[in-house]
Protein backbone atom coordinates (compact mmCIF):
# COMPACT_ATOMS: atom_id res chain seq x y z
CA UNK A 1 0.00 0.00 0.00
CA UNK A 2 1.29 3.41 -1.02
CA UNK A 3 1.86 5.54 1.89
CA UNK A 4 1.71 9.43 0.88
CA UNK A 5 1.59 12.63 2.88
CA UNK A 6 -0.99 14.94 1.48
CA UNK A 7 -1.45 18.66 3.03
CA UNK A 8 -4.98 19.91 3.07
CA UNK A 9 -5.19 24.11 3.34
CA UNK A 10 -8.70 24.93 4.47
CA UNK A 11 -10.77 26.36 7.32
CA UNK A 12 -12.15 24.68 10.46
CA UNK A 13 -16.04 24.40 10.69
CA UNK A 14 -16.28 22.72 14.48
CA UNK A 15 -19.47 21.55 13.94
CA UNK A 16 -21.08 21.18 10.33
CA UNK A 17 -19.48 18.17 8.39
CA UNK A 18 -17.60 20.17 5.69
CA UNK A 19 -14.06 21.65 5.06
CA UNK A 20 -11.28 20.05 7.42
CA UNK A 21 -13.72 18.73 9.70
CA UNK A 22 -14.37 16.02 7.06
CA UNK A 23 -10.86 16.26 4.58
CA UNK A 24 -9.06 15.35 7.40
CA UNK A 25 -10.97 11.97 8.23
CA UNK A 26 -11.19 11.00 4.91
CA UNK A 27 -8.17 11.44 3.89
CA UNK A 28 -6.62 9.66 6.79
CA UNK A 29 -8.87 6.46 6.08
CA UNK A 30 -7.67 6.52 2.30
CA UNK A 31 -4.15 5.62 4.10
CA UNK A 32 -2.23 9.01 3.29
CA UNK A 33 -0.45 11.01 6.26
CA UNK A 34 -2.49 13.39 6.29
CA UNK A 35 -1.35 16.92 7.43
CA UNK A 36 -3.41 20.23 7.96
CA UNK A 37 -3.05 24.04 7.55
CA UNK A 38 -6.07 26.03 9.25
CA UNK A 39 -6.68 29.05 7.34
CA UNK A 40 -9.65 29.92 9.62
CA UNK A 41 -11.81 28.33 13.12
CA UNK A 42 -15.63 28.49 12.79
CA UNK A 43 -17.90 27.83 15.67
CA UNK A 44 -20.06 25.95 12.83
CA UNK A 45 -20.41 26.43 9.16
CA UNK A 46 -22.41 29.24 7.93
CA UNK A 47 -25.32 27.58 6.36
CA UNK A 48 -28.37 27.66 8.24
CA UNK A 49 -27.36 28.18 11.88
CA UNK A 50 -28.24 31.56 13.57
CA UNK A 51 -24.91 32.88 13.41
CA UNK A 52 -21.04 31.73 13.68
CA UNK A 53 -18.01 32.46 15.28
CA UNK A 54 -14.47 33.09 13.26
CA UNK A 55 -11.28 33.66 13.91
CA UNK A 56 -8.73 34.26 11.13
CA UNK A 57 -5.92 32.58 10.77
CA UNK A 58 -4.26 34.42 7.75
CA UNK A 59 -1.12 35.90 9.27
CA UNK A 60 -0.10 32.53 11.16
CA UNK A 61 0.00 30.47 7.61
CA UNK A 62 3.49 32.29 6.43
CA UNK A 63 4.86 31.46 9.93
CA UNK A 64 3.99 27.68 9.86
CA UNK A 65 5.18 27.52 6.11
CA UNK A 66 8.74 28.76 7.47
CA UNK A 67 8.96 26.80 9.88
CA UNK A 68 8.82 23.71 7.61
CA UNK A 69 11.14 25.30 5.65
CA UNK A 70 13.50 25.05 8.02
CA UNK A 71 12.68 21.26 8.86
CA UNK A 72 12.60 20.06 4.83
CA UNK A 73 9.14 19.93 5.23
CA UNK A 74 7.39 18.66 1.91
CA UNK A 75 4.60 17.23 0.54
CA UNK A 76 3.78 14.53 -1.81
CA UNK A 77 0.61 16.76 -2.83
CA UNK A 78 -0.99 19.47 -1.72
CA UNK A 79 -5.21 20.20 -1.80
CA UNK A 80 -7.34 22.93 -0.98
CA UNK A 81 -10.41 23.63 -0.45
CA UNK A 82 -12.46 26.78 0.95
CA UNK A 83 -9.81 30.05 1.48
CA UNK A 84 -11.54 32.83 2.45
CA UNK A 85 -9.38 36.01 1.09
CA UNK A 86 -7.20 37.10 -1.64
CA UNK A 87 -4.31 36.64 0.44
CA UNK A 88 -4.68 33.31 1.53
CA UNK A 89 -4.77 32.66 -1.77
CA UNK A 90 -1.04 34.03 -2.57
CA UNK A 91 -0.16 32.34 0.58
CA UNK A 92 -1.15 28.91 -1.05
CA UNK A 93 0.83 29.44 -4.08
CA UNK A 94 4.23 30.02 -1.79
CA UNK A 95 3.20 26.93 -0.26
CA UNK A 96 3.28 25.13 -3.61
CA UNK A 97 6.67 26.27 -4.56
CA UNK A 98 7.80 25.53 -1.16
CA UNK A 99 6.43 22.44 -0.14
CA UNK A 100 4.64 20.40 -3.32
CA UNK A 101 6.91 17.79 -4.32
CA UNK A 102 3.95 16.37 -6.61
CA UNK A 103 0.26 16.87 -7.17
CA UNK A 104 -1.17 20.58 -6.65
CA UNK A 105 -5.10 19.85 -6.34
CA UNK A 106 -7.30 22.81 -6.04
CA UNK A 107 -11.37 23.15 -5.33
CA UNK A 108 -11.87 26.65 -5.97
CA UNK A 109 -15.20 26.26 -3.35
CA UNK A 110 -16.58 29.49 -3.79
CA UNK A 111 -19.29 29.49 -6.03
CA UNK A 112 -23.01 27.52 -6.74
CA UNK A 113 -25.96 28.03 -8.54
CA UNK A 114 -24.60 31.03 -10.46
CA UNK A 115 -23.60 32.97 -7.50
CA UNK A 116 -20.75 33.68 -5.63
CA UNK A 117 -20.43 33.13 -1.82
CA UNK A 118 -21.64 35.51 0.38
CA UNK A 119 -18.05 37.90 1.14
CA UNK A 120 -16.53 37.06 -2.33
CA UNK A 121 -16.10 39.22 -5.31
CA UNK A 122 -14.88 39.20 -8.88
CA UNK A 123 -11.39 40.11 -7.90
CA UNK A 124 -11.30 37.09 -5.53
CA UNK A 125 -12.86 34.95 -8.29
CA UNK A 126 -9.67 36.28 -10.52
CA UNK A 127 -7.17 35.27 -7.99
CA UNK A 128 -8.93 31.51 -7.59
CA UNK A 129 -8.78 31.07 -11.45
CA UNK A 130 -5.28 31.92 -11.52
CA UNK A 131 -4.73 29.33 -8.82
CA UNK A 132 -6.95 26.64 -10.26
CA UNK A 133 -4.90 27.44 -13.70
CA UNK A 134 -1.53 26.59 -11.99
CA UNK A 135 -2.96 23.74 -10.42
CA UNK A 136 -2.09 20.17 -11.53
CA UNK A 137 -6.20 19.32 -10.71
CA UNK A 138 -8.96 21.28 -10.33
CA UNK A 139 -11.96 20.28 -9.40
CA UNK A 140 -14.37 23.95 -10.41
CA UNK A 141 -18.34 23.08 -9.99
CA UNK A 142 -20.20 24.45 -13.26
CA UNK A 143 -20.98 27.83 -12.08
CA UNK A 144 -17.06 28.00 -10.81
CA UNK A 145 -15.90 27.41 -14.49
CA UNK A 146 -17.99 29.85 -15.83
CA UNK A 147 -16.75 32.60 -13.50
CA UNK A 148 -13.21 31.48 -13.92
CA UNK A 149 -13.71 31.98 -17.83
CA UNK A 150 -16.06 34.75 -18.46
CA UNK A 151 -18.80 32.08 -19.77
CA UNK A 152 -22.47 33.04 -19.48
CA UNK A 153 -23.68 30.51 -17.02
CA UNK A 154 -27.04 27.95 -17.98
CA UNK A 155 -29.12 25.55 -15.86
CA UNK A 156 -30.16 24.10 -19.05
CA UNK A 157 -26.66 22.84 -21.23
CA UNK A 158 -25.56 19.81 -23.55
CA UNK A 159 -22.10 18.33 -23.88
CA UNK A 160 -21.12 21.10 -26.56
CA UNK A 161 -22.03 23.31 -23.68
CA UNK A 162 -19.88 21.22 -21.19
CA UNK A 163 -16.77 20.83 -23.79
CA UNK A 164 -16.67 24.09 -25.02
CA UNK A 165 -16.50 25.48 -20.97
CA UNK A 166 -13.72 22.91 -20.34
CA UNK A 167 -11.99 23.83 -23.20
CA UNK A 168 -11.83 27.35 -22.19
CA UNK A 169 -10.54 26.36 -18.95
CA UNK A 170 -7.54 24.31 -20.89
CA UNK A 171 -6.95 28.13 -23.31
CA UNK A 172 -6.39 29.44 -19.50
CA UNK A 173 -3.55 26.90 -18.09
CA UNK A 174 -5.81 24.16 -16.13
CA UNK A 175 -4.19 20.66 -16.50
CA UNK A 176 -6.38 18.11 -15.30
CA UNK A 177 -9.95 19.53 -14.87
CA UNK A 178 -12.42 17.53 -12.90
CA UNK A 179 -16.20 19.32 -13.45
CA UNK A 180 -18.64 18.57 -11.03
CA UNK A 181 -22.24 18.38 -11.25
CA UNK A 182 -23.31 17.73 -14.73
CA UNK A 183 -26.49 16.51 -15.41
CA UNK A 184 -27.18 15.75 -19.53
CA UNK A 185 -30.47 13.76 -17.94
CA UNK A 186 -33.34 14.36 -15.46
CA UNK A 187 -32.45 12.03 -12.23
CA UNK A 188 -29.30 11.70 -13.12
CA UNK A 189 -25.83 13.48 -12.49
CA UNK A 190 -22.23 12.96 -12.58
CA UNK A 191 -18.79 14.02 -13.17
CA UNK A 192 -16.76 15.22 -16.57
CA UNK A 193 -12.91 14.18 -16.33
CA UNK A 194 -10.77 16.08 -18.86
CA UNK A 195 -7.05 14.70 -19.12
CA UNK A 196 -5.19 15.76 -21.86
CA UNK A 197 -7.68 17.48 -23.95
CA UNK A 198 -10.05 14.30 -23.63
CA UNK A 199 -13.44 13.66 -21.72
CA UNK A 200 -14.89 10.82 -19.99
CA UNK A 201 -18.17 11.44 -18.05
CA UNK A 202 -19.12 9.22 -14.84
CA UNK A 203 -23.25 9.30 -14.34
CA UNK A 204 -24.76 8.00 -11.30
CA UNK A 205 -28.30 8.61 -9.69
CA UNK A 206 -29.22 12.50 -8.43
CA UNK A 207 -30.89 12.27 -5.11
CA UNK A 208 -33.23 15.63 -4.98
CA UNK A 209 -32.82 18.27 -2.19
CA UNK A 210 -28.79 17.87 -1.69
CA UNK A 211 -26.62 18.17 1.51
CA UNK A 212 -24.09 20.60 2.73
CA UNK A 213 -20.40 19.50 2.97
CA UNK A 214 -21.00 17.11 -0.46
CA UNK A 215 -18.29 19.09 -2.56
CA UNK A 216 -15.63 18.77 0.80
CA UNK A 217 -16.54 15.09 0.97
CA UNK A 218 -16.25 14.66 -2.69
CA UNK A 219 -12.42 16.50 -2.98
CA UNK A 220 -11.29 14.65 -0.29
CA UNK A 221 -12.13 11.27 -1.19
CA UNK A 222 -10.84 11.96 -4.75
CA UNK A 223 -7.51 13.00 -3.58
CA UNK A 224 -7.56 10.24 -1.08
CA UNK A 225 -7.84 7.67 -3.92
CA UNK A 226 -5.11 9.82 -6.41
CA UNK A 227 -2.90 8.86 -3.26
CA UNK A 228 -3.46 5.33 -3.70
CA UNK A 229 -2.39 4.97 -7.15
CA UNK A 230 -6.08 5.19 -9.27
CA UNK A 231 -6.12 7.49 -12.11
CA UNK A 232 -8.25 10.58 -12.34
CA UNK A 233 -11.22 8.52 -14.04
CA UNK A 234 -10.77 6.11 -11.46
CA UNK A 235 -10.55 8.24 -8.48
CA UNK A 236 -13.36 10.78 -10.21
CA UNK A 237 -15.76 7.59 -9.90
CA UNK A 238 -15.03 6.66 -6.62
CA UNK A 239 -15.21 9.83 -5.19
CA UNK A 240 -18.83 10.20 -6.97
CA UNK A 241 -20.26 6.59 -5.47
CA UNK A 242 -18.68 6.95 -1.94
CA UNK A 243 -20.38 11.32 -1.44
CA UNK A 244 -23.29 9.43 -3.18
CA UNK A 245 -23.43 6.81 -0.14
CA UNK A 246 -22.82 9.62 1.97
CA UNK A 247 -26.24 11.67 1.03
CA UNK A 248 -28.09 8.20 1.00
CA UNK A 249 -27.38 7.16 4.86
CA UNK A 250 -28.28 11.20 5.26
CA UNK A 251 -31.00 12.16 3.35
CA UNK A 252 -34.04 10.18 5.57
CA UNK A 253 -32.95 12.06 8.71
CA UNK A 254 -34.42 15.73 8.59
CA UNK A 255 -32.67 16.72 11.74
CA UNK A 256 -29.25 16.13 10.45
CA UNK A 257 -29.71 19.45 8.07
CA UNK A 258 -25.72 20.13 8.31
CA UNK A 259 -23.90 17.60 6.67
CA UNK A 260 -23.73 13.89 5.61
CA UNK A 261 -22.95 11.23 7.84
CA UNK A 262 -19.52 10.13 6.02
CA UNK A 263 -18.32 8.33 8.93
CA UNK A 264 -20.99 5.73 8.16
CA UNK A 265 -19.93 5.62 4.60
CA UNK A 266 -15.85 4.86 5.46
CA UNK A 267 -16.03 1.24 5.55
CA UNK A 268 -17.08 1.45 2.21
CA UNK A 269 -14.38 3.74 0.85
CA UNK A 270 -12.08 1.84 2.39
CA UNK A 271 -13.77 -1.45 0.46
CA UNK A 272 -13.09 0.68 -2.56
CA UNK A 273 -9.60 1.84 -2.48
CA UNK A 274 -9.05 -2.23 -1.57
CA UNK A 275 -7.24 -1.42 1.21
Amino acid sequence: MAYKRVLTIQDISCVGQCSLTVALPILSASGAETCILPSAVLSNHTAGFSAFTFRDLTDDMPGISAQWKKDKIVFDAVYTGYLGSIKQIGYVRDIFRAHCKGLRIVDPAMADNGKLYVGFDDKYAAEMAKLCFEADITLPNITEACMMTGTEYRTQYDREYIEKLIGKMRDKGAKTVVLTGVSYREGRTGVVVNVNGVSTYYEHKKIAGGCHGTGDVYAAAFTGALMQGFNEQEAARIAADYTLLCIEKTVDDPSHWYGVKFELALPEYIRMLGL
